[in-house]
């Protein structure tokens, strides 16, 4: 079961990556600026404040409880199964190359 499910996570995480990598094509088309702030400062003052807080403390404690005896057994089947193609976006530079042609 624990193997299962790290091929799993690691099937998610690389179908993650390839979507980071591959399915997003973003160019900048103009620079950022800040604006201009001109800030006067005059006095202020910041809250005090007076807390209480209680406390929690975490125990531990033995007891019985009843747990059900489950058997498993394996066995193999060929099933259909997704798959995953993956299509990048294309290079806008190659773009403007075969427009200014």
């Amino acid at each position: 079961m624990k193997t299962t499910s790290a091929v799993i996570l690691g099937i998610v995480a690389v179908i993650a990556l390839g979507f980071a990598m591959y399915m997003v094509d973003v160019d900048q088309t103009e620079e950022a600026s800040l604006p201009d702030v001109d800030v006067t400062v005059e006095g202020g003052n910041l809250p005090e404040f007076d807390a209480e807080v209680g406390s929690v403390t975490v125990t531990e404690e033995t007891a019985t409880v009843p747990v059900p005896d489950v058997d498993v057994t394996m066995e193999e089947a060929e099933v259909s199964v997704p798959g995953l193609e993956i299509t990048p976006p294309e290079d806008a530079d190659d773009e403007k190359v075969a427009e200014s042609n």
